[in-house]
């Protein structure tokens, strides 16, 4: 693994950054209270205490970097800094520094960097560096394949609450994939995938309640899906509803259309 850059490196940014003075006189829910302000007034004390070696604040900051949030979208330093944290120890920045290689975000792309990262966020307890570590497994992606192993991951991940995670094992139940088929676990698993704003869990969890004799509330959940879906896969469950054989889901595909274009009227922008 790469050797992080020094603090001394990290701390010329684009903008001002409070003392460390300043920085000992918030109270212990100070920082967040500055992380509630406009970018432009929080990004002063975030990267001060970035730079004073607070680790969740370097995480933060390497986000704000990446998405472009109140500073020019920068990912080498977003980079650097998810780097200089997972260093530390911190788990989520790792699991940010496995996203970086494997996305190449900032870095070369390297798969085996990826899932180096990934095994230490899960290692270190972070859910969504099970879910990374899993799916790496699943594709064999800069490691070993496994799916034995995968699963354990991804259901550790779901028993911390993580909807992905949660979606996912229920795949596994309804497949027969290491465990006994079950079809009421897994219907399980896709409501609480649901429940946790996961729009494949929306999906499956509406599918399964129409194959169950459950319209109606089948009908409220396809409906949430277009909420927080990307176009693929909205285009992808509208064919599956229209062209499945079962009449149940056939019912679905105008309900979860009208949602779809509903979603997409209130998001467009105005002329």
């Amino acid at each position: 693994m790469e050797t992080p850059e020094t603090l001394d490196t990290l701390a010329t940014l684009p903008f001002r950054i409070v003392s460390p003075g300043e920085l000992d006189q918030l109270g212990p829910n100070g920082l967040a209270d500055k992380l509630r302000e406009p970018p432009h007034l929080a990004l002063p004390w975030l990267g001060g205490a970035a730079v004073q070696g607070n680790l969740e604040a370097q995480m933060i900051l390497g986000q704000w970097f990446l998405a472009g949030h109140g500073v020019e979208r920068d990912a080498a330093r977003a980079f650097a800094w998810f780097k200089h944290a997972a260093h530390a120890g911190h788990a989520g920045a790792s699991n940010m520094t496995g996203r970086c290689y494997e996305n190449a975000w900032g870095t070369l792309q390297d798969d085996h960097a990826a899932a180096q990262w990934y095994t230490l966020a899960a290692q270190r307890g972070s859910d969504w560096g099970m879910y990374n570590l899993a799916t790496a497994l699943v594709l064999g992606r800069g490691i070993a394949a496994s799916r034995p192993q995968a699963l354990d991951w991804y259901l550790r991940a779901a028993n911390m609450g993580h909807a992905k995670s949660l979606n996912i094992v229920g795949g596994f139940y309804e497949d027969g994939w290491e465990v006994e088929r079950n079809a009421a676990v897994a219907m399980d698993y896709y409501r609480r995938a649901a429940e946790g704003g996961d729009f494949r869990g929306q999906f499956n969890y509406a599918r399964a309640l129409a194959l169950c004799g459950q319209q109606h509330e089948a009908i409220r959940w396809v409906r949430q899906v277009p909420r927080t879906a990307n176009a693929p896969f909205i285009d992808k469950m509208l064919a599956f509803l229209r062209d499945a054989p079962d009449a149940a889901l056939n019912q679905l595909h105008s309900h979860a259309d009208d949602a779809a274009q509903l979603s997409s009227r209130e998001t467009r922008p105005s002329a």
